[in-house]
């Protein structure tokens, strides 16, 4: 009897029937999106897009889904698979929205589901949204196209055998990571499309020899099957921030509103990864204060709840003193439960708050009203009319036109 490899695995316990909850949970994942694309249409990888004649509808999408940093996120695996599920799925494809949502719920599950199997070396040096992402377009689109579990399983190889994304980005200003979930519907969504048309790809792409984890792991985890769909594990990102940087901005926000002021020197004690990403004392950029504890700890401070004018270049000019007062730290205890839980702990005044979870995430998850109310924030931030925030939610929420959400994005980014 042949061995059966991960992906084969994968693949059997993607095509198990999706209920209408979860349906019901990926059109909030959608409408979520859609805020984000909206909320970039004025971004300089906008413009970028917009000057180039040959870009499509869904490249554009692509690109602008992750350029605000609120895009949806999955702890564990430490990974976005909104941006790079979505523009596969709903632009210029003419598919019923039963089947999209069918194909996002897969495509969510791949990328959870590989993106849960790296280790700490592999996040040290790659993107795993890039990575695990390559795996989750190319078996949302082999979905959407009536995969069978060998297609699913062609559409993962084909796509893992080029699927990357090192981090040096952060070390250098760019849009590199906007490249990459760009990347992932160009490559993920090429295999998935080629595999459903006879193409076939390496069964042992994960654990073979010369396969991802040879290359990026030192020790893989299990990969894991479970009986819900891990959409419903997937968290909400309320502010424009570096997820790694939300602990510290809800503690900060909980700590004010019990002394009414966060006056004199803040201390910040939080897990070693947000240390790592978001230690930047001194932003330059708009991507550097979106990374950066001090600023946004800074801005709960001195403003109160984060808007997104709080990480542009003024803000960033105007707080710098009040950065000066924000100390960061490693807490080896919130190291500990991390990535399972994104916890910080907050001190200033002799008075501490300390959180576990965060706001989005499922022990603390956002309200459905709270995902329109963001939805529309973006969507206004994006320089769009109230009547287009209507337009969104009613064919995200309750439609069953994709052509229509197509036609939507194409008038928003002309």
């Amino acid at each position: 009897m042949t061995q059966e490899s991960l992906t084969e695995k994968l693949a059997t316990h993607l095509l198990r029937p999706v209920d209408e909850a979860t349906r019901q949970r990926a059109r909030l994942h959608l409408l979520d999106w859609l805020g984000c694309v909206a909320g970039a249409r004025e971004s300089e990888v906008a413009a970028l897009q917009k000057n180039y004649q040959e870009a499509n509808n869904a490249s554009n999408c692509a690109w602008l889904g992750n350029v605000l940093e609120m895009d949806d996120i999955h702890r564990s695996s430490i990974l976005h698979p909104g941006p790079v599920i979505w523009p596969a799925l709903v632009v210029g494809l003419d598919y019923r929205m039963e089947d999209v949502l069918n194909a996002a719920v897969r495509g969510y599950e791949t990328t959870i589901a590989i993106g849960s199997t790296f280790d700490q070396h592999h996040y040290a040096f790659f993107h795993n949204t890039s990575t695990a992402g390559n795996f989750g377009a190319a078996a949302a689109v082999a979905d959407l196209f009536g995969g069978e579990p060998e297609v699913l399983t062609s559409a993962m190889g084909l796509a893992g055998s080029v699927t990357g994304g090192l981090w040096q980005m952060r070390h250098e200003s760019g849009m590199t990571k906007q490249w990459h979930t760009a990347n992932v519907l160009t490559t993920g969504g090429s295999a998935g499309f080629y595999a459903s048309h006879g193409a076939t790809g390496p069964r042992f792409i994960l654990e073979g020899p010369q396969g991802l984890y040879a290359a990026t792991c030192k020790n893989p985890k299990p990969m894991t099957f479970p009986d819900q769909w891990r959409i419903h594990d997937v968290s909400f990102k309320p502010w424009g921030a570096c997820r790694h940087a939300h602990p510290a901005i809800d503690a900060a926000l909980e700590l004010k509103a019990k002394l009414g002021h966060l006056d004199g020197e803040i201390q910040v004690e939080t897990y070693a990864d947000a240390i790592t990403f978001c230690d930047r004392p001194d932003p330059e950029t708009v991507l550097d204060a979106k990374f950066s504890l001090q600023h946004a700890v800074a801005l709960v401070a001195t403003r109160g709840v984060p808007q997104l004018v709080d990480f542009e270049s003024e803000a960033i000019s105007a707080m710098a003193s009040d950065r000066s007062r924000v100390s960061v730290a490693e807490n080896r205890d919130i190291t500990a439960r991390y990535p399972d839980h994104y916890g910080a702990r907050v001190t200033c005044a002799g008075e501490t708050v300390e959180l576990v979870d965060t706001l989005g995430d499922p022990e603390r998850p956002l309200s459905r009203d709270g995902v329109i109310a963001k939805a529309r924030a973006l969507i206004a931030w994006g320089g769009l009319a109230e009547c287009e925030a209507d337009r969104a939610i009613e064919l995200a929420l309750d439609g069953d036109d994709v052509r229509a959400i197509h036609a939507m994005l194409e008038d928003w980014l002309s």
